[in-house]
C-alpha cells in the first residue's frame, strides 16, 4: 500500500490483486456462495480502496482499513437488498465463527512485525501482550529474570513501535 501511495504502479496493482483474493472468498462466505454478488462487491470494494487511498493513515495497519470498506459495502449491499437473514438457532453457531479472513490478515502483519524480534524476545512479548501473561510468569517461561523481561518487554515494544513507524510494505 505504502509503495503504491508513492507512485509504484506495479505495487499498487499487486495489492489489488492479492485484495481480490483475500476479498472474494471474504464476501462468498457472508453472502452464502452468491457468485455474483461476491464478484461485484470485490469490485466496488477495490474501487473504494483505489478512490479512498489517500484516506489511508500510514501508521496503521493496511488489512484493518481495507476491511473496514469491505464490510461497509457489504452493509450497504445487504441493506440495498433488503435481506433480512432468518437462520435457525441450531445451526446459528456458523456465524460466530473464531476465525475470520480479517483475522488471518492482521495475524500474518503481526507475525512479520514480530518477526523482526529473536525468538526468546518475541516468545516474551507474546506471553506479555498477546496471551496475557504477568511479566514475572512470562520471564519463569521464557528463562528471563523478572527484571530483565520488564526490561525486554520495554525494549522489544520500542522496536516493534520503530519498526511499524517507519515500515514500507
Amino acid at each position: 500500500m505504502l509503495r503504491g501511495l508513492g507512485g509504484d504502479a506495479v505495487a499498487w496493482r499487486t495489492l489489488l490483486r492479492q485484495m481480490r483474493g483475500a476479498l472474494t472468498p471474504y464476501f462468498k462466505r457472508r453472502l452464502g456462495g452468491m457468485e455474483a454478488d461476491a464478484e461485484d462487491l470485490v469490485q466496488e470494494c477495490l474501487i473504494a480502496i483505489h478512490a479512498k487511498r489517500a484516506t489511508y493513515d500510514r501508521s496503521l495497519p493496511f488489512t484493518a482499513w481495507a476491511y473496514a470498506i469491505a464490510r461497509y459495502k457489504l452493509i450497504d449491499h445487504l441493506r440495498r437488498k433488503g435481506a433480512r437473514v432468518s437462520i435457525p438457532l441450531e445451526v446459528a453457531s456458523v456465524l460466530i465463527a473464531e476465525h475470520t479472513v480479517e483475522d488471518g490478515a492482521i495475524r500474518g502483519d503481526l507475525s512479520r512485525i514480530l518477526g523482526i524480534l529473536p525468538p526468546r524476545r518475541r516468545r516474551l512479548i507474546e506471553d506479555v501482550r498477546l496471551r496475557g501473561y504477568s511479566i514475572a510468569e512470562a520471564a519463569a517461561r521464557n528463562g528471563f529474570t523478572e527484571g530483565a523481561a520488564k526490561v525486554d518487554v520495554h525494549r522489544s515494544m520500542k522496536a516493534l513501535s520503530a519498526s511499524v513507524a517507519g515500515h514500507e510494505d
